[in-house]
């Protein structure tokens, strides 16, 4: 039997939780209390839950602040954060605070009841409300694949161009790309010359600094 202490300073809310999980066998709530504070005391005196849920705004201690000092403390214990808070923020502060989970109040009874006993289990759960939300903020900050071809095509720079800029930012010298790429050292300061016109850089710095920002060096 999982032993669970549940922490929310709505009265109400705490209740109605407890009456959901307790119509399960496998928890038994040992403890309602309505701060973070009382938590804590409640650990330190009473018998130690095997799980904490806790909402995460209540007056006092917050219940990222409670997640911190627990795993701090009691880093047996399993606690997650049961809240009506859904932004992607909050759920990164939780985890690292160390929580074992993050279960959203707007979860239905059967997702509720599977992520709390896939915690006690000694696994991580996000809802899979906020799972999707994450992937999709993910998705959002990871840049698009450039597609080097459509960039070439744009500023007219040919492959035999590109292979001259490539050397230019690794360092090597006019006389020496010649010999790398078996051309005449006027052929290719004629390319970089070109590259620059094509591509309204100043100088070999700027070109370069082009060449990175296209994502055609990398």
């Amino acid at each position: 039997m999982i032993k669970i202490l549940l922490v929310d300073d709505h009265e109400v809310v705490r209740n109605g939780i407890s009456l959901l999980l307790e119509s399960n066998p496998s928890f038994y709530i040992i403890g309602e209390v309505g701060s973070a504070e009382e938590a804590l005391l409640f650990i330190e005196q009473q018998d130690k839950p095997d799980l904490i849920l806790s909402d995460i705004n209540m007056s006092g201690m917050d219940g990222i602040s409670l997640v911190r000092i627990v795993k701090k403390i009691y880093s047996q214990i399993k606690i997650a954060v049961l809240s009506m808070i859904e932004e992607v923020d909050k759920v990164a502060e939780a985890f690292e605070a160390g929580a074992d989970g993050y279960l959203s109040k707007s979860n239905d009874f059967q997702e509720l009841l599977f992520g709390i006993a896939h915690i006690a289990g000694g696994n991580k759960y996000i809802s899979a409300f906020l799972s999707v939300r994450i992937l999709e903020v993910y998705r959002n900050f990871v840049p698009a694949p450039v597609d080097k071809s459509a960039v070439l095509h744009h500023y007219d720079i040919s492959e035999r161009e590109l292979d001259v800029l490539v050397l230019i930012s690794e360092g090597f010298t006019n006389g020496e790309i010649a010999d790398r790429i078996f051309l005449s050292k006027r052929t290719v300061e004629g390319h970089r010359q070109r590259l620059m016109e094509k591509t309204k850089t100043k100088n070999t710095a700027d070109l370069v600094r082009f060449g990175f920002q296209k994502m055609l060096l990398q």
